[in-house]
């Protein structure tokens, strides 16, 4: 009887233990999609800065413009996790527009304003790409607690589900054509 108590015991602290285990590791995960959350508000935030202080340079380059104020006009609040990775998606493309546009207007790359924006920019998207690299850690110490024994056990039991990794769209996998950089 006191050996069948004992197992029980251990058994019951045996749950325990994994499904905090797996509770920690998913809140580190949401905890790190927290983290990448802010960068890309900080990054929504400066669009507006950017724009104006580019469209005094280059009046003409209004569809880059446009399309980086109408993806700024939806409310950050208003966007779901796929419309904040669809926004981030987009924005990297109209950010690489934008530095080609001011590599063509040398009094803009001299504006101290675009200077400070410009290495503003820079440190947000390292802090985001830190942030994404944080992110993909956590969620795979989390889906390796999800999918190993015996943890996947209590995992199934109690709804934890394997969560997907940040990945980058294959056309950003591509070797960049510096030479076609230098053609315009």
């Amino acid at each position: 009887m006191i050996i069948a108590g004992i197992i029980i015991a251990v058994c019951l602290l045996i749950i325990i233990g994994s499904y905090n285990s797996l509770v920690r590791k998913r809140n580190n995960v949401d905890n790190a999609f927290g983290s990448i959350d802010a960068m890309l508000k900080k990054r929504f935030d400066l669009i507006p800065n950017i724009v104006a202080t580019v469209q005094q340079y280059a009046k003409h380059e209004e569809s880059l413009f446009s399309k980086v104020t109408e993806m700024r006009t939806k409310g950050y609040e208003q966007l779901s996790s796929e419309d904040k990775a669809e926004f981030d998606k987009a924005f990297t493309q109209a950010s690489r527009k934008f530095i080609a546009v001011a590599e063509n207007y040398p009094e803009l790359k001299a504006s101290e304003n675009f200077l400070q924006l410009q290495r503003t920019l820079n440190e947000v998207e390292e802090q985001l790409s830190a942030a994404r690299r944080t992110y993909n850690a956590n969620v795979t110490d989390y889906n390796n607690a999800v999918m190993t024994f015996p943890s996947n056990l209590i995992a199934g039991m109690f709804g934890f589900t394997a969560k997907t990794v940040l990945s980058i769209p294959e056309e950003e996998r591509q070797n960049v054509n510096v030479k076609n950089l230098f053609q315009s």
